[in-house]
């Protein structure tokens, strides 16, 4: 069904709501809507930000012909999702779970009722997709994580997680772009870096990605985290 409904938020900006759920295929038509509305190049559109099953659309009222954007917000949301839009070769990302790097892997291990091994069995199988983009610079929201382990996040938020942890908060996990405040379970962490405003493109992942984790020992870990930091540039670089 290709329900959705437009909404104005203020005088420069309209909502495009579709069916108010986390799903792939929801978001699949948010992310192909934000791509059309993108590449229509409609005069004085600022900004277009798609979330887990909405696109806002940031405008210039006085630059911006109102009607063409309604009839193009209309048209492009009312187009099915091609099998392209929705399937990505995923992004692959080591982690290396439990211990100091994650923490809240035996919790996870508990709410489930099974070994710490079959959570990491059990995150590492699972294709995740990019829901949305959001929180800090580069956070992906993904999803869906396996019921069995899809514990709720933590009631009083730690005040500091490390960059490149790896969290659960209900059917959603993510990793940390950045050193923040947070209250996920942090199971594991990565040495790879989601944003890196050194990079030509700084964001690893964008919503409609595919993502896929895999296991790695803490001295797989410790080597690929000397050999990013030995190619961070330097500050005199």
């Amino acid at each position: 069904m290709n329900h959705f409904r437009i909404v104005p938020a203020g005088d420069s900006a309209l909502i495009v709501e579709f069916e108010e759920r986390i799903d792939p295929i929801v978001n699949a038509r948010a992310v192909a809507l934000a791509d059309a509305i993108q590449t229509a190049n409609i005069p004085g559109v600022r900004d277009v930000a798609p979330s887990f099953r909405s696109v806002a659309v940031y405008f210039d009222p006085l630059r911006t012909p109102y009607d063409v954007l309604i009839d193009a917000l209309e048209e492009h949301a009312a187009r099915p999702v091609d099998d392209a839009a929705r399937h990505r070769d995923p992004i692959r990302i080591p982690v290396c779970y439990g211990g100091d790097l994650g923490p809240d892997l035996p919790h996870v291990a508990a709410f489930a009722r099974i070994s710490e091994a079959e959570v990491i069995e059990l995150h590492a199988s699972t294709t995740y997709r990019v829901f949305m983009l959001g929180f800090v610079a580069g956070f992906a929201y993904m999803g869906i994580v396996n019921d069995r382990i899809a514990m709720p996040r933590h009631a009083t938020p730690r005040v500091r997680v490390p960059q490149g942890t790896v969290g659960i908060a209900g059917v959603q996990t993510g990793i940390y772009p950045a050193e923040t405040p947070g209250g996920w379970q942090l199971i594991g962490r990565t040495p790879i870096k989601p944003f890196d405003a050194s990079r030509p493109e700084p964001f690893l992942m964008k919503a409609g990605d595919a993502v896929q984790f895999y296991a790695i020992d803490r001295a797989q870990y410790d080597r690929l985290e000397d050999e990013a930091a030995r190619r961070r540039p330097r500050p005199n670089d």
